[in-house]
């Protein structure tokens, strides 16, 4: 699964909300459309949705289907957030070297004032 498509997925609120709500732990359809104003159906079609770019599991526990998170599913959005992360922390590095070189031309101090 790529990050684009983890994106995707997670773009539409209801479904991010879906799928922020499954972190607490596993819970079936009807649990997760209470008190959330939409239907069992429309939450069936978020998840599946979520299922298909691979960010939850499914098991049957008897004749209902519990969700929860797939966190290899996260895997690809992890590496896409961290290369920028790695651009961060280079251009830090490089600010901070050029900042160094600022009024340090390489002379002595022989007074012993700064």
């Amino acid at each position: 699964m790529t990050y684009e498509e983890v994106l995707a997925a997670l773009a539409d609120d209801t479904r991010r909300r879906i799928f922020e709500d499954l972190r607490s732990g596993p819970k079936n359809v009807t649990t997760l459309s209470d008190g959330r104003g939409v239907s069992r159906p429309a939450v069936s079609q978020h998840l599946k949705v979520l299922q298909e770019a691979q960010l939850v599991h499914v098991k049957q526990v008897g004749t209902s289907r519990y969700y929860s998170v797939d966190q290899q599913g996260l895997l690809s959005l992890q590496s896409y957030l961290e290369s920028f992360w790695e651009d961060v922390l280079s251009a830090y590095e490089q600010a901070t070297r050029e900042t160094e070189g600022v009024g340090n031309d390489g002379a002595d101090c022989k007074d012993g004032a700064g």
